[in-house]
């Protein structure tokens, strides 16, 4: 939950109402006491308010000035989408201001690095490094050097309502996932900021194909999976659907940590459902995919993405709950491969007569 919540006398609505018209009319002062405003009400509104409230705060976001207080505006709309507002009417305010931020934090980063040769190690995103002497590192305008260091301090507080948004609606991740994903990984890749719940949720994976390959009984399957947030997941589920449908021998997942990765309806708080290894995960080439990584993570070869499955290397186990609890996961065996297709993509794998376990 983005904000806890508190008790207000004054009416979500018509705060709203007043926070457009003063956004409106330019009015600094009275757009920050109707911010204020707003930012309390919402933790106690009405759910019935809070859906009305949400597309309407989202829709603010692009007339809030770069070095506003925007994330929090953010917030207050994603907590409006976890109470019942249409994430993707709000999704394309947010999600548009989580990537300008993400690429003006490269920006900051950029400037930062070509001032110095030899002292370009990136600051912690603390506001309190923002003073005289960085935005004069930074150069250029002097507003635009704040808002590239506001960015680069403030990016995280963006995910919470991104998060809102992307693990609501299918369709929203379809519409902007993929155009902010490089952007995010590639700012993680700095090492400054903890991007990875957002970058999992941009890099989910919809209606999207595999072919899989089980090598030890040189079976092949096409396998449509959906909503998936890590592999740990997707093991479960392909384990249920290849060992559960009785295509390939193993252990059968249980029915419990089938239905944690599959439930429509969250899990309340952590449960102590435990997982069961049943594969090796690799790529055509043997190389081995975690369980800690991503459905993303699974090369394509020839317009597929190409997963094999081998007998694990050793025993492993894991929590059941799924890495986002908002988000259902799908894995449906689209049908079984012939005998001949099966030849002809075990033999785009290593050796091109199977996959070399993975050391």
């Amino acid at each position: 939950m983005i904000f806890k919540r508190k008790r207000e006398a004054m009416g979500l609505t018509a705060i709203v109402s007043e926070l457009e018209e003063a956004v409106a009319t330019r009015d600094g002062d009275r757009t920050g006491r109707a911010f204020t405003a707003m930012v309390n009400s919402v933790q106690s509104a009405p759910d019935t308010e809070r859906v009305l409230a949400g597309p309407r705060l989202a829709a603010l976001l692009p007339a809030f000035p770069p070095t506003g207080p925007r994330p929090m505006l953010a917030m207050a709309a994603g907590f409006c989408v976890e109470h019942g507002a249409d994430p993707v009417d709000c999704a394309e305010p947010i999600l548009g201001g989580v990537h300008q931020d993400l690429l003006d934090a490269l920006e900051f980063a950029r400037r930062w690095t070509s001032t110095c040769a030899t002292e370009n190690e990136l600051p912690e995103p603390d506001e309190k490094i923002i003073d005289d002497a960085l935005l004069a590192r930074l150069g250029g305008d002097r507003q635009e050097a704040v808002r590239l260091a506001l960015a680069w301090c403030s990016v995280e507080e963006w995910q919470p309502p991104a998060l809102a948004v992307l693990c609501r609606s299918t369709e929203v991740r379809r519409r902007h996932a993929s155009a902010i994903l490089p952007a995010c990984r590639e700012l993680a890749s700095l090492e400054r900021h903890d991007l990875k719940c957002l970058a999992y949720a941009l890099a989910v994976l919809d209606d999207e194909p595999l072919v899989v390959l089980h090598r030890p009984t040189r079976t092949g399957f096409e396998v449509r999976i959906g909503g998936i947030g890590d592999n740990f997941q997707l093991h479960t589920l392909l384990a249920h659907v290849l060992v559960g449908g009785g295509h390939v021998p193993g252990t059968v997942p249980s029915a419990e940590s089938v239905r944690l990765a599959t439930d429509p309806e969250p899990a309340q708080g952590r449960s102590q459902a435990i997982a069961t290894g049943t594969f090796e995960l690799l790529t055509a080439d043997g190389e081995r995919i975690w369980n800690e990584g991503l459905p993303d993570d699974i090369p394509v070869v020839e317009g597929h993405r190409l997963l094999v499955l081998d007998e694990p290397t050793y025993q492993r186990s894991w929590n059941a709950d799924r890495f986002f609890p908002h988000l259902p996961g799908t894995a449906e065996l689209s049908r079984v491969l012939t005998p001949d297709e099966t030849r002809n993509w075990f033999a785009r794998t290593s050796s091109g007569d199977g996959i070399h376990r993975a050391s």
